[in-house]
């Protein structure tokens, strides 16, 4: 398995735990360095507190799914090792990745003038 931007993955929680696992959105492409080995991705939550989650609509799941209603979390930036990975759970519409990825540039200054 080589899952591509926008792939949803369930993988292992490093804050968490040994046995934890939470679902992330893939956002490195396969020009990222070790590619097949490790990803970038964004952390998905069922949370709801913060105004700046990105939900997930049905409408923007291409195929598969999600457990429980979900939001992308665009600060949270982690590695996730492929040998971590569990298994696919569906991919979104590459609009709300872009999106969210827009917003994670804004986070680190890439919107500066």
């Amino acid at each position: 398995m080589t899952p591509g931007r926008g792939t949803i993955v369930l993988a292992d929680d490093p804050f968490k735990g040994d046995d934890a696992s939470r679902p992330w959105l893939i956002i490195g492409t396969d020009e990222t360095p070790f590619h097949g080995e490790q990803y970038i991705a964004l952390t998905l939550s069922t949370k709801t507190w913060h105004d700046e989650r990105v939900p997930i609509d049905g409408d923007d799941i291409i195929d598969g799914g999600l457990p429980k209603d979900s939001s992308i979390l665009p600060w949270a930036v982690v590695s996730v090792e492929a040998t971590r990975i569990d298994r696919e759970l569906g991919t979104l519409d590459e609009t709300l990745v872009d999106t969210v990825v827009r917003q994670l540039g804004s986070y680190v200054g890439l919107e500066r003038r």
